[in-house]
């Protein structure tokens, strides 16, 4: 059963459940629930059930939930199956299928799966369709972008003012987004990782 993420500065939501909020009893009560949500096709309980047969190395059933959330147009199971199959875990490797889902998860609004489609033109070459993603990215708040387009631009593949322009934005993106409540979600992360780390 899923872990119940404990808000240490909101004692009340400390035991709500995920998708519908309301103050749960125990294990048995979230699951009844998330499977609700499941039959109901609520593509934020099909990523996250993905996610979690993902962690227990289902791939079999993380495949299936991840590409039922993609269907029903969740960006973050996009992301999520571009990894698998970029990296061929529990899938073949295929990366016509990983570019696939990273283009859909980076056009629903992912920073990450942008950046990686940044990553993939840079290593095929496409050094100017890179920087352009990576400026993306990185105007949405993605670090890693923002770290890579100074690289780029020490090598003269983005100009000055570009440059300059994307980072009051990357930093704007990051401002904007800061709350008690993502110091929460960060610790959270850190403690269980992302799934895109894991094999």
């Amino acid at each position: 059963m899923r872990e119940v993420l404990i808000f240490s500065h909101d004692t009340v939501n400390a035991t709500a459940c995920l998708f519908c909020r309301t103050i749960g009893r125990d294990k048995e009560e979230y699951g009844k629930r998330e499977r609700e949500r499941i039959e109901a096709n609520d593509p934020a309980a099909l990523s996250f059930r993905g996610e979690q047969s993902y962690r227990e190395r289902d791939y079999d059933k993380a495949l299936k939930y991840l590409t039922k959330a993609a269907e029903l147009g969740d960006a973050e199971a996009q992301f999520q199956l571009g990894y698998m199959y970029r990296e061929g875990v529990g899938v073949e490797k295929d990366k016509e299928k990983a570019v696939y889902h990273y283009e859909k998860a980076a056009i629903g609004g992912h920073p990450t799966a942008r950046s990686a489609l940044a990553c993939i033109e840079a290593n095929n070459g496409n050094i100017e369709r890179a920087v352009k993603h990576m400026v993306i990215a990185a105007k949405l708040g993605d670090e890693a972008s923002m770290k890579a387009l100074l690289s780029f631009y020490k090598k003269g593949d983005i100009i000055k003012e570009e440059y300059g322009a994307t980072l009051r934005t990357h930093q704007a993106a990051v401002d904007a987004t800061k709350s008690a409540q993502r110091d929460v979600a960060d610790r959270f992360n850190t403690k269980y990782g992302q799934i895109r780390q894991r094999k």
